[in-house]
């Protein structure tokens, strides 16, 4: 498979959020504004792109028993990475808005199943581009759902106010709107995608 297929792989056959369904909690929680969402998405796609790399760098190295717990120390490095980082550069406010999900990272399975199911058996280069198409179509969807809850639960999009305030429905940016946005953007992403059955 050339690595151009395996990042529109991740983009729309294997979106993580629209067709897995993997990363609920921070996908739900984080996707109140579009910037969250977008914060999120890249922060989880840097950390996807570089522990696919280097757990298909070490995957001949470390035994079968034991390659769960290496892959979660490899990721648990780039987290501590990721979160100083951000935490020095970041506004306050997406720092504060992340939160606790920026470590929970960490246990994210759609990390940890990339490594597990395409990182530990593909080569370095084609891991990356796994991970920058999984973390892409995250990316995606994420800042697609914090545009549209924000747009309908506060009348903006990325801050930019486009609607007065007294169109705004509060429900979209509490926690019920987050399960109605998703459940109708998966609607219409399988209606495009023509998995309407």
């Amino acid at each position: 498979m050339s690595n151009y297929k395996i990042f529109i792989n991740g983009l729309i056959k294997e979106n993580p959020t629209f067709v897995l369904f993997l990363g609920m909690c921070p996908t739900l929680a984080t996707t109140t504004s579009a910037i969250n969402g977008l914060s999120m998405g890249l922060a989880t796609m840097a950390v996807l792109i570089c522990t696919n790399f280097v757990i298909s760098c070490i995957r001949k190295l470390v035994p079968d028993m034991v390659h769960i717990p290496v892959y979660i120390v490899v990721i648990a490095g780039f987290v501590t990475v990721l979160q100083m980082f951000m935490s020095a550069y970041a506004p306050d406010s997406i720092n504060k808005a992340l939160g606790i999900y920026i470590p929970l990272i960490v246990v994210n399975c759609i990390i940890l199943g990339r490594a597990e199911s395409f990182a530990c058996k593909n080569t370095p280069v084609a891991s990356a581009f796994d991970g920058l198409g999984i973390g892409l179509g995250f990316a995606l969807a994420l800042t697609l759902l914090g545009c549209v809850r924000e747009f309908l639960g506060a009348g903006s999009i990325f801050g930019i106010h486009i609607l007065p305030e007294v169109t705004n429905v509060l429900l979209f940016v509490l926690p019920p709107g987050a399960f109605l946005t998703l459940g109708y953007l998966v609607a219409i992403f399988n209606k495009v995608r023509g998995n309407d059955k």
